[in-house]
């Protein structure tokens, strides 16, 4: 028995769902040979799920649980790094956003606006806009996108406004994505970066 719980609107509604699966797998038990299976699980209940299909870290009695903990690979910086368990147990620890994409800076056509060459075709787009987080500049240095915002895409271009920022064409601006889930199925390779953006491995992807 396995479900997805994470368009649920808080952890009261996750918690009645979650005993509603797990009752709904004592019914099926006797029709399947061996132990029940109860799976669950995302990037922003996972704490719930465990707290109610295995309490204090045992599952309940009779049945096996596989927890499902979403996109905690990559994690990102919109959705999911608004609803992440961690948010609510900090103690535990964090997440940080590991997808970037770099767009670069191919037209600033008006006073407060720039447009980049990434559109939806390269980021996601149904949970929030991705977020301006650096930028390198002509000479290669960094800094902060201090108040940059993505506020339009179309297929292979992004608005940005500019707020309290300035971008010049040729620049390169660092994207942080909203719901990476969305972002894998866009990429055939993925290339990783070591701390000084090296690449040293790529993954394939396979949708």
């Amino acid at each position: 028995m396995a479900g997805y719980e994470g368009g649920l609107p808080d952890a009261e509604a996750v918690s009645a769902w979650l005993r509603e699966l797990a009752s709904l797998a004592d019914e099926i038990a006797d029709l399947v040979p061996g132990e029940p299976i109860v799976s669950a699980g995302g990037s922003a209940w996972f704490d719930t799920v465990v707290d109610v299909l295995a309490p204090g870290g045992k599952p309940l009695a009779g049945r096996r649980v596989i927890l499902r903990s979403g996109a905690y690979v990559s994690h990102d910086d919109g959705y999911y790094s608004r609803v992440t368990p961690f948010g609510r147990h900090p103690e535990e620890g964090s997440l940080v956003g590991a997808l970037e994409v770099w767009a670069q800076v191919l037209s600033a056509p008006e006073k407060g606006l720039a447009i980049l060459g990434a559109g939806r075709r390269d980021v996601p787009f149904d949970q929030d806009l991705p977020v301006p987080l650096r930028v390198r500049a002509l000479d290669g240095t960094l800094r902060a996108a201090g108040g940059a915002r993505v506020v339009k895409l179309d297929d292979q271009h992004a608005y940005v406004e500019l707020g309290d920022t300035d971008l010049a064409p040729g620049e390169l601006v660092c994207l942080g994505v909203s719901h990476p889930c969305t972002a894998f199925d866009k990429w055939r390779a993925i290339p990783v970066v070591d701390d000084d953006h090296r690449v040293v491995d790529v993954l394939n992807t396979h949708f």
